[in-house]
Protein backbone atom coordinates (compact mmCIF):
# COMPACT_ATOMS: atom_id res chain seq x y z
CA UNK A 1 0.00 0.00 0.00
CA UNK A 2 1.61 3.45 -0.84
CA UNK A 3 1.78 5.95 1.92
CA UNK A 4 0.65 9.51 -0.04
CA UNK A 5 3.14 11.53 2.15
CA UNK A 6 6.12 9.31 0.78
CA UNK A 7 5.36 8.59 -2.66
CA UNK A 8 7.85 9.91 -4.62
CA UNK A 9 10.38 10.34 -2.02
CA UNK A 10 13.96 9.70 -2.76
CA UNK A 11 16.18 8.26 -0.31
CA UNK A 12 19.79 6.67 -0.48
CA UNK A 13 20.29 3.76 1.71
CA UNK A 14 24.10 3.64 2.79
CA UNK A 15 25.07 0.29 4.55
CA UNK A 16 27.66 -2.65 4.35
CA UNK A 17 24.72 -4.93 5.32
CA UNK A 18 23.56 -6.82 2.18
CA UNK A 19 20.37 -7.66 4.20
CA UNK A 20 19.58 -3.87 5.92
CA UNK A 21 20.02 -2.43 2.06
CA UNK A 22 17.32 -5.15 0.98
CA UNK A 23 15.40 -4.70 4.03
CA UNK A 24 15.34 -0.59 3.72
CA UNK A 25 14.99 -1.04 -0.04
CA UNK A 26 12.05 -3.50 0.48
CA UNK A 27 10.16 -1.33 2.89
CA UNK A 28 10.94 1.82 1.06
CA UNK A 29 9.74 0.73 -2.08
CA UNK A 30 6.54 -0.50 -0.92
CA UNK A 31 6.19 3.39 0.89
CA UNK A 32 6.23 5.13 -2.73
CA UNK A 33 9.73 6.30 -2.01
CA UNK A 34 12.27 5.71 -5.00
CA UNK A 35 15.57 4.13 -3.41
CA UNK A 36 19.48 4.27 -3.97
CA UNK A 37 22.21 1.75 -2.79
CA UNK A 38 25.13 2.16 -1.63
CA UNK A 39 27.91 -0.46 -0.10
CA UNK A 40 30.10 2.11 2.05
CA UNK A 41 31.13 5.77 1.95
CA UNK A 42 32.86 6.10 -1.05
CA UNK A 43 30.36 4.39 -3.34
CA UNK A 44 27.29 6.74 -1.88
CA UNK A 45 29.78 10.06 -2.42
CA UNK A 46 29.04 9.47 -5.90
CA UNK A 47 25.24 8.37 -6.13
CA UNK A 48 24.17 11.24 -3.30
CA UNK A 49 25.38 13.93 -6.11
CA UNK A 50 23.88 12.32 -8.78
CA UNK A 51 20.49 10.63 -7.22
CA UNK A 52 19.80 13.55 -5.18
CA UNK A 53 18.39 12.47 -2.44
CA UNK A 54 15.59 13.93 0.21
CA UNK A 55 16.80 11.58 3.23
CA UNK A 56 19.78 9.47 3.56
CA UNK A 57 19.99 6.63 5.99
CA UNK A 58 24.01 5.89 6.52
CA UNK A 59 25.55 3.37 8.57
CA UNK A 60 27.85 4.10 11.12
CA UNK A 61 30.11 1.24 11.43
CA UNK A 62 31.47 0.39 7.80
CA UNK A 63 34.95 -0.28 6.32
CA UNK A 64 36.85 2.43 3.86
CA UNK A 65 34.56 5.24 4.99
CA UNK A 66 32.85 4.72 7.86
CA UNK A 67 28.83 6.63 8.65
CA UNK A 68 30.32 9.65 10.33
CA UNK A 69 32.90 10.76 7.85
CA UNK A 70 30.17 10.43 5.43
CA UNK A 71 27.66 12.10 6.70
CA UNK A 72 30.60 15.33 7.14
CA UNK A 73 31.33 15.17 3.80
CA UNK A 74 27.51 15.29 2.87
CA UNK A 75 26.64 17.89 4.93
CA UNK A 76 30.29 20.10 3.87
CA UNK A 77 28.50 20.00 0.24
CA UNK A 78 26.88 23.09 0.16
CA UNK A 79 23.91 21.77 -2.66
CA UNK A 80 23.59 19.09 -0.20
CA UNK A 81 24.03 20.51 3.48
CA UNK A 82 19.75 20.70 3.81
CA UNK A 83 19.12 16.98 3.29
CA UNK A 84 18.80 15.30 6.31
CA UNK A 85 20.99 12.24 7.35
CA UNK A 86 19.52 9.88 9.70
CA UNK A 87 22.67 7.14 10.78
CA UNK A 88 22.04 3.66 11.28
CA UNK A 89 23.99 1.54 14.32
CA UNK A 90 23.48 -1.69 16.05
CA UNK A 91 25.42 0.39 18.70
CA UNK A 92 23.05 2.48 20.83
CA UNK A 93 25.64 4.22 22.86
CA UNK A 94 25.14 8.18 24.28
CA UNK A 95 28.55 8.75 22.84
CA UNK A 96 27.44 7.48 19.15
CA UNK A 97 24.40 9.70 19.50
CA UNK A 98 26.31 12.93 20.70
CA UNK A 99 29.09 12.67 17.98
CA UNK A 100 26.12 11.22 14.87
CA UNK A 101 24.78 15.16 16.29
CA UNK A 102 28.11 16.53 15.38
CA UNK A 103 28.47 15.93 12.41
CA UNK A 104 24.96 16.69 11.49
CA UNK A 105 22.97 13.80 11.64
CA UNK A 106 18.90 14.76 12.60
CA UNK A 107 18.71 11.36 13.89
CA UNK A 108 19.65 8.20 15.49
CA UNK A 109 18.48 4.90 14.55
CA UNK A 110 18.97 1.65 16.44
CA UNK A 111 19.77 -1.80 14.57
CA UNK A 112 17.60 -3.87 13.83
CA UNK A 113 15.09 -1.07 13.22
CA UNK A 114 10.89 -2.03 12.17
CA UNK A 115 9.45 -0.70 9.39
CA UNK A 116 7.35 1.23 11.16
CA UNK A 117 10.41 3.06 12.33
CA UNK A 118 12.45 3.14 9.15
CA UNK A 119 8.64 4.87 7.86
CA UNK A 120 8.66 7.36 10.47
CA UNK A 121 12.16 8.62 10.64
CA UNK A 122 11.62 9.65 6.54
CA UNK A 123 7.93 11.28 7.61
CA UNK A 124 9.39 12.77 10.32
CA UNK A 125 12.52 14.42 8.04
CA UNK A 126 11.82 15.11 5.28
CA UNK A 127 11.29 18.65 3.97
CA UNK A 128 7.40 20.21 5.44
CA UNK A 129 8.15 22.84 2.85
CA UNK A 130 9.06 20.60 -0.21
CA UNK A 131 7.72 17.97 -2.47
CA UNK A 132 9.03 14.56 -2.26
CA UNK A 133 11.25 14.55 -5.32
CA UNK A 134 11.71 18.34 -5.44
CA UNK A 135 14.98 19.96 -4.44
CA UNK A 136 14.59 23.38 -3.03
CA UNK A 137 16.07 25.41 -4.52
Amino acid sequence: MDNPDLRGARILVIDDSKTIRRTAESLLLKAGCEVCVAEDGFEALGKVVTFKPDLVFVDIMMPRLDGYHTCALIKSNPALRQTPVVMLSSKDGLFDRAKGKLVGAQLYLSKPFTGEELLEAVRGNLSRDHTPGQKAS
